[in-house]
């Protein structure tokens, strides 16, 4: 099967999945969200269990029915060939295929069984694929499908279930876990797509767009490295993250986040299944990272190798402001904590905040991709002014690249990327106004969405990366250019002033001239006309 293929046909499993739900009633759903991404990770993890067995026992390799052959393994025979799957694959037996709850589905309480068994997997691999929260309490990978089927009569919930397994049966994916990041990452936004929208104030729910993720870390990993680390602390479902470690390699990373988000959390770890990192899985947190942070090296805060982040631009956190601003805060909130306004308390800067905390946890060679609202590059003062001298007085600004309008088509906000980069002493900084670039779409067919093409990607990249100057697009500037310029960081603001220039003749130009004195003698007549009528009513003008 080929690879568009294959797209197409999972594709239409999601659909299908998702019209099982609209069927019964959990159409675009909380429940059905639920619902779609537990029955899709757990027809993953069967048919990546499958794949593994049938490369570690060459009996099973050409076999069709692997799951009932393998039934014929003895009991230690079948605990060995566990022991030697791959870390990455989660432990099932064969009370848990597909295959056997498939041929079950006419038994007595089917939707009870169903659930059942997706629990027991969750029991099974808890200590590898349950996310964390801040308290270090577990949430499981599978919680049954009968949790979101309250209302619904046993009959229902039986055919429900049913319906869900037979479509589990059609397409196998054990073809494709060779594919990398691109190839699962397309999956992964199809599959959450109706899940991901702005969620009115929730960290990281807006979604990052590929094209951003993929610039990001093509930047901020310019050169070969292994054994790093790499968070995000706005973690969201992990577009960011995911496109790092397959920059740098997943099997050269370790990656860390915390989100406030139980959706998102568990979108990540789905993120991480996808993409061969589940090795990091235990280092999701569930938690506020402003105030509560939770990956600590002893009794302060861990530095990381790697730092990008979509932080939330605007929320009212006004109920904790006061517990973040702190003695204890000073060193990682150095530009100061935003103060609760009197009114529009959803309008707190909350990014600021999260900026900070990124450049306290960057390691000594840390570098970092933030997206921040372009504004933030040009205040005259305040936090967003102080922020930004510190990048420079320090030498750890790589560069910014401002981003075309509405590259998110849930917000109209303007972005740009900062780049820090903590080893950046050559005294060189790219700046990018790629805010004229891309080409307008029509989202859902309402919401206007700007969409770079490959080469204008390849363009920004390649430029930034080589640190070229090109017209009304770059420029290259260092860290005294910048001060002179009150710490702007905005392109536009160094872009050379251009006179274009015309030959003319002599002739030409004495006709110019005559014809500008023509006009300014005009102009200076009606002028004196005007100021005497001014002075003429001005006489007429007495007190009352």
């Amino acid at each position: 099967m080929t690879e568009q293929n294959f797209v197409l046909k999972t594709k239409s499993l999601i659909d299908n999945l998702k019209g099982i739900c609209s069927d019964y009633g959990l159409g675009n759903s909380g429940d059905e969200f639920k619902i779609i991404t537990q029955v899709f990770l757990y027809k993953f993890m069967n048919d990546k269990f499958g794949y593994e067995v049938k490369q570690l026992d060459k009996k099973l390799s050409n076999s069709e029915k692997w799951e009932e052959d393998i039934k014929k393994y003895s009991k230690d025979d079948y605990e060995f060939l566990l022991k030697k799957m791959s870390p990455d694959s989660a432990r099932l037996y064969p009370d848990h295929f597909i295959s056997t709850l498939y041929n079950k589905q006419n038994n007595e309480e089917f939707a009870k069984l169903f659930s059942d068994t997706l629990r027991d997997i969750s029991k099974i691999n808890n200590d590898v694929f349950s996310v964390k929260t801040e308290e270090g309490n577990k949430i499981q990978l599978f919680y049954g499908v009968d949790e979101y089927l309250r209302n619904f009569s046993e009959k229902q919930k039986d055919n429900f279930s049913k319906a869900l397994i037979n479509q589990l049966v059609d397409v196998s994916f054990e073809d494709i876990f060779e594919q990398k990041f691109d190839f699962f990452s397309t999956i992964f936004e199809y599959l959450i797509k109706d899940y991901n929208k702005d969620g009115g104030g929730v960290y990281a729910e807006y979604y990052t767009p590929h094209a951003i993720a993929k610039i990001m870390a093509s930047i901020l990993v310019d050169k070969s490295v292994s054994n790093v680390t790499v968070y995000d602390p706005s973690a969201g479902s992990g577009t960011l993250l995911m496109s790092v470690a397959h920059a740098i390699g997943e099997d050269k990373c370790t990656i860390y986040s915390q989100d406030i988000s139980d959706k998102s959390s568990n979108l990540l770890r789905l993120n991480l299944i996808l993409n061969n990192l589940v090795h990091s899985i235990h280092n999701i947190i569930q938690g506020n990272t402003i105030k509560d942070p939770y990956h600590k090296d002893g009794s302060d805060l861990m530095k990381f190798d790697f730092i990008v982040s979509n932080p939330p631009f605007k929320l009212d956190f006004s109920n904790w402001r006061d517990d973040v601003d702190t003695k204890e805060n000073s060193n990682r909130f150095f530009a100061g904590i935003p103060k609760i306004p009197k009114k529009d308390k959803e309008s707190m800067a909350i990014y600021l905040l999260f900026i900070q905390h990124i450049i306290y946890s960057l390691s000594k060679k840390g570098r970092a991709a933030i997206v921040v609202p372009t504004g933030f590059i040009a205040a005259k003062n305040g936090i967003e002014k102080d922020i930004r001298e510190k990048l420079i007085d320090e030498k750890m600004l790589k560069g910014v690249v401002s981003m075309p309008p509405n590259i998110f088509a849930t917000t109209g906000t303007n972005v740009s990327v900062i780049f820090i980069d903590k080893t950046n002493n050559d005294d060189k900084i790219a700046l990018m106004d790629a805010s004229k670039l891309g080409r307008k779409i029509k989202i859902d067919g309402k919401n206007e969405k700007t969409v770079l093409s490959n080469e204008e990607e390849e363009l920004i990249i390649t430029t930034f990366n080589n640190k070229e100057q090109v017209d009304d697009l770059s420029v290259v500037v260092s860290y005294d250019d910048i001060k002179d310029k009150n710490y702007s960081f905005s392109a536009g603001q160094y872009f050379d002033i251009k006179i274009d220039h015309t030959d003319i003749t002599e002739e030409d130009f004495n006709k110019k001239i005559f014809e500008y004195k023509n006009n300014l003698s005009e102009y200076f007549k009606k002028s004196k006309e005007l100021e005497e009528e001014i002075f003429k009513q001005l006489k007429n003008l007495k007190y009352d």
